[in-house]
């Protein structure tokens, strides 16, 4: 029987970065700054989407799609993290990503009445 292989330093770096970024958040304002900069780039990420699929209105379906899968799927993300007592981190970073991202959608929805 062959030895398990060897774990590399990408996964030694990968597998270690969750519990980093948790212990470097548990400072109230670096949680506060990371949470925002979650929030500005969905925020960002949603009104591109919005405006280059509105530019080419054929991708208005398939991106409608998409965009409430993605939003579905965050919120089925949700049930698990919240019996979880000890991920909060994640939790926050899910809501606020959720949040950028519909309000940024819904601000371009907004651009177009």
């Amino acid at each position: 029987m062959l030895p398990p292989p060897q774990r590399t330093r990408l996964q030694r770096n990968l597998g270690g970065a969750w519990p980093r970024l948790e212990r470097w958040a548990s400072n109230p304002w670096r949680r506060l700054s990371v949470l925002l900069i979650v929030l500005l780039s969905t925020f960002f990420l949603g009104n591109a989407i919005a405006t280059l699929t509105g530019a080419r209105s054929f991708l208005d379906p398939p991106a409608a799609l998409l965009c409430v899968l993605a939003i579905e799927a965050a919120i089925r993300l949700r049930g698990p993290l919240l019996r979880k007592t000890s991920n909060r981190l994640g939790l926050q970073l899910l809501d606020m990503s959720r949040m950028g991202f519909c309000y940024g959608l819904l601000l371009e929805g907004f651009k177009l009445l």
